[in-house]
């Protein structure tokens, strides 16, 4: 949710339990807008809150001109000293993938692991050993962020398009969904690099935008029915909840501009999905 309407999306995205404290929203109304001065960021985004057990982790994103260029990540333990996590990349999903349970809430807390790695010496066959690794809960968190955001971030459909030379922008002139398609999943993006887009034929791709349908939307999402719509606040209010990473909640007030999603969960994937529904 933008920092430059955060009372508002609080209090939109209130009804699933997702509110802070008054003094954590203050603080959060002070510190992100200094953030945005001091990184020189175009838009800053509350991103939400990974629970831990010691203390829980309040997480933002600076963004760019570009909209979808690589976001930079910041997280707090106080909602007023942040500090700038490294990119996601594919070694450290690696590294955290075995990892379970609940984040402790101390970024230099180190989980120990038990790995197969093959091992060789001069004139021997290679075999595997047992190898403790290390892996520090900052990595953990960096990666489970990347994962939310590439799963479930979305955007509604308009809210941003895409310029003819590629960059992305927000759309100053889109005011809202109707409540007829506010319903639909089909109207709602992944707000990151389109993936599936990509292998659509050009007949599937005849009807759409280039400058509005340039994601991917949720109706094609796996496993079908990850997703739950409802309508709040006597049809004023559309909610999406994610059923893959409970805790991502989405909020859209139709013929408004007021959108925007916030996780508030332990940070652990509902493995059990395809089995539940």
């Amino acid at each position: 949710m933008d920092t430059e309407s955060l009372m508002l999306s609080l209090e939109l995205a209130a009804g699933s339990g997702q509110g802070l404290s008054p003094d954590r929203r203050a603080a959060l109304l002070t510190s992100l807008l200094l953030v945005k001065r001091d990184y020189r960021y175009n838009r800053v985004l509350f991103w939400g809150r990974i629970l831990g057990i010691v203390a829980d982790y309040y997480i933002a994103q600076g963004l760019a001109e570009d909209q979808l260029a690589p976001r930079k990540t910041l997280y707090s333990l106080n909602c007023m000293e942040w500090s700038l996590l490294p990119p996601a990349t594919e070694e450290m999903a690696a590294q955290v993938a075995t990892v379970k349970g609940r984040f402790m809430g101390d970024p230099s807390h180190e989980y120990e692991q038990t790995e197969f790695q093959k091992m060789s010496s001069e004139g021997e066959k290679p075999f595997e050993e047992d190898v403790v690794v290390q892996v520090k809960e900052e990595t953990r968190l960096v990666s489970v962020i990347d994962q939310i955001d590439k799963a479930v971030a979305i955007i509604p459909r308009g809210a941003f398009f895409k310029t003819p030379y590629g960059p992305v922008h927000v759309n100053r002139t889109f005011e809202g969904l109707p409540l007829s398609e506010a319903k639909k999943l089909s109207s709602y993006f992944h707000f990151r690099e389109p993936v599936s887009l990509k292998n659509k034929t050009l007949l599937e791709k005849a009807d759409l935008d280039p400058s509005l349908d340039f994601l991917d939307s949720l109706e094609y999402d796996i496993p079908k029915g990850s997703w739950s719509i409802q309508l709040e606040r006597g049809n004023s209010l559309v909610v999406l909840r994610s059923l893959l990473w409970p805790g991502l909640t989405f909020f859209h007030t139709p013929r408004t501009r007021n959108h925007g999603y916030i996780y508030v969960g332990t940070g652990e994937k509902n493995m059990d999905l395809p089995f539940m529904l």
